[in-house]
């Protein structure tokens, strides 16, 4: 009996497109190589192509039987948001594409997206860029990949490789075809007649729709009319749009599908499936409540240094991206708080709240309105922009370290032994010595040793030689030195110079 059902269970798998994410380090061509794809392959469509960020879309790929195949791509702001889904235990991805710059090689966004990709146990196809460029050198990006435990087929491995060019095309139709050929290998399938499961790869709220949300189905179908519910939002399906604005009757496995219905904006990683009544909605909701429950921040801890952050981003996969690297951020010396993070431009309430609050604000791929521009100025509020969310990343780091204070280290220059003692008032005397080891410079600080016992500290005011002002004195040199300090110095005793510098600490 059992043999029989998983017969026929396999009986209604069908071959689905792969889904595709494209990782690497910033600058190094991610969004170019999107963008080119998208130039080659979505402009031929009558539709006229993407007009808004849905953070998915599907191409259609002629391989040499002539065939046409689909392929979906991830379209997200790095693999941070890869991250954020794979937290919340989604399964989004078939295939993980590496870009790696070939004038510039492995760098440390390129070792942390190979890390999400192993975690996440896909198959990887390296892209090796820049190929227009005559610095570019394809077999050292190759054996710095063997460093990180990634090794092509031309260096004996088994991970394709391909040299393209996001800027010139050169190498994108190979590219294409080689995700194909590893989709089959994968013999991906899914069973398209069953209720629709998939996950949400990007969030929020329209104003004039209301929230939205795009998903890529896993399995099953999506239909108009469906109960739906991840575990922080539900609804019921009012609209089902493709990559390309083209309005759906049913959504099919692999494909990335924007969906209207929500009754608020559910989160970025989420599974998405059908119900078949309100009750088992209300169910799942339930004990996504329990298992998502946000913990709030109360304490920072004794003594703490906290930046206040208000976050403002173009979508809600971007706020969840650019939290999910703030956590990744050091926070030993200074905690970070976000008192508001939201989509949507920043306004005049953000402003005011940061004045109140004293927090930074910062946008992602977002603009300040006129109001909130004009108070930002007149308040002296910092509202730092970005497109790169390793850019936003640094620059939350520097204001971090600016926060934290400087160690004073101390840097011993020199020992004078004291000849003789000239003039003595109150706090000051004029003693002259001989430079036993190092060199004396004006404005250090001195301590005076006596038997070899530390008996009183000052600082170095004045420097003469022949009585005649002075920068310095080297070892084996006499000196005057106009000292003032907290003791008396006598005939003998051991100067000992020394400066404290302040050396700027990381996080």
């Amino acid at each position: 009996m059992t043999e029989q059902i998983e017969k026929t269970k396999q009986e209604l798998l069908k071959k689905r497109p792969p889904v595709v994410v494209v990782l690497g380090h910033v600058d190094h061509g991610k969004s170019s190589l999107i963008e080119k794809i998208k130039e080659i392959k979505i402009l031929e469509k009558e539709s006229g192509g993407i007009t808004q960020h849905i953070g998915a879309y599907q191409i259609e790929h002629s391989i040499s039987s002539g065939n046409v195949e689909k392929i979906t791509f991830i379209d997200t702001p790095g693999h941070a948001v890869f991250s954020a889904m794979r937290s919340r235990g989604a399964k989004v991805a078939d295939i993980a594409v590496l870009v790696v710059a070939g004038e510039e090689g492995v760098k440390p966004q390129t070792k942390e997206a190979i890390m999400y990709i192993k975690k996440a146990g896909i198959p990887m196809v390296v892209a090796i860029n820049k190929m227009d460029k005559p610095e570019s050198n394809p077999e050292k990006v190759k054996r710095e990949l063997i460093k990180e435990e990634v090794l092509v087929e031309s260096m004996g491995g088994k991970i394709p490789s391909i040299e393209i060019s996001a800027k010139t095309g050169k190498g994108i139709q190979e590219l294409l075809n080689m995700i194909l050929l590893v989709a089959e290998m994968e013999n991906l399938e899914a069973d398209f007649s069953c209720p629709g499961e998939g996950v949400i790869v990007e969030s929020y709220l329209d104003v004039h729709r209301g929230p939205t949300a795009t998903i890529i189905i896993g399995k099953g179908t999506f239909k108009l009319g469906q109960l739906i519910a991840t575990c922080s939002a539900s609804g019921k399906i009012k609209s089902l749009e493709d990559s390309y604005g083209n309005v759906l009757k049913e959504a099919l496995p692999s494909i990335p599908c924007v969906m209207l219905g929500f009754q608020k904006v559910p989160k970025v990683g989420e599974k998405i499936q059908v119900f078949k009544d309100i009750s088992s909605v209300q169910e799942h909701i339930q004990v996504g409540e329990k298992r998502y429950q946000e913990r709030e921040v109360i304490d920072a801890g004794s003594g703490k240094k906290i930046l206040n952050l208000i976050l403002k981003a173009d979508v809600l996969g971007s706020v969840e991206a650019i939290e999910q690297v703030i956590k990744n951020i050091p926070q030993e010396e200074v905690f970070l708080r976000i008192l508001k993070k939201d989509t949507g431009n920043i306004t005049e309430f953000d402003v005011k709240l940061a004045c109140s609050s004293k927090a930074k604000i910062i946008g992602f791929r977002v603009n300040a309105d006129k109001i909130a521009s004009k108070l930002a100025l007149r308040d002296n509020i910092s509202i730092l922009k970005f497109d790169v969310i390793y850019d936003l990343s640094q620059a939350i780091r520097n204001l971090m370290e600016k926060m934290i204070e400087p160690e004073i280290k101390r840097k011993d220059l020199a020992q004078v032994e004291v000849l003789a003692v000239f003039h003595t008032d109150k706090n000051r005397q004029i003693i002259g010595g001989k430079v036993i080891d190092g060199e004396v410079v004006l404005g250090s600080k001195i301590e005076i040793f006596r038997n070899e016992e530390l008996v009183g500290q000052g600082k170095l005011v004045n420097l003469q030689k022949n009585k005649k002002d002075i920068g310095s004195a080297k070892k084996g040199e006499e000196c005057g030195m106009l000292y003032e300090g907290d003791i008396r110095v006598e005939d003998g005793d051991i100067v000992h110079i020394f400066k404290e510098e302040k050396e700027k600490r990381g996080l």
